[in-house]
């Protein structure tokens, strides 16, 4: 599995997806090639995709470390942590002063399996960022 498989997939799609989504993909060269995953009506959180030789990594950004009420920064961190196990399919993390949701799944899912995942993690976005919008200047 690669990104140019799932951009194909995805593109290819339509109306034929099994999560209602329409998916729009535009891959990106680099060290590591990453494909940017954007679904139609929520284009301001793209997913962004990368495959190693063992997992399917997905990832949402969230926002930035300066877009944190410090006074509030370790509720928010406690209510996070709180808030990850019920989660499906996604985790928390941050990546230099971003944060972001994530998910990761076997490079021998299927592509279903892949939109699947793309789809939960998009709704767990939409969802996180309501939840901690009490947190958020």
């Amino acid at each position: 599995m690669n990104i140019h498989h799932i951009a194909n997939h995805l593109n290819e799609l339509a109306n034929e997806s099994h999560t209602g989504f329409n998916f729009d993909c535009l891959p990106i060269a680099g060290d590591v090639d990453v494909l940017q995953v954007t679904i139609a009506g929520r284009e301001e959180i793209p997913i962004f995709v990368s495959v190693t030789d063992d997992q399917v990594l997905c990832i949402a950004y969230l926002w930035g470390e300066d877009e944190v009420k410090q006074e509030s920064r370790s509720e928010m961190l406690e209510a996070m942590v709180e808030m990850n196990i019920p989660m499906p399919l996604s985790s928390f993390s941050k990546i230099d002063n971003k944060y972001v949701i994530f998910g990761a799944l076997s490079v021998t899912s299927s592509l279903g399996d892949v939109e699947h995942e793309l789809a939960v993690l998009s709704d767990n976005s939409l969802e996180v960022i309501n939840e901690m919008a009490d947190y958020l200047i």
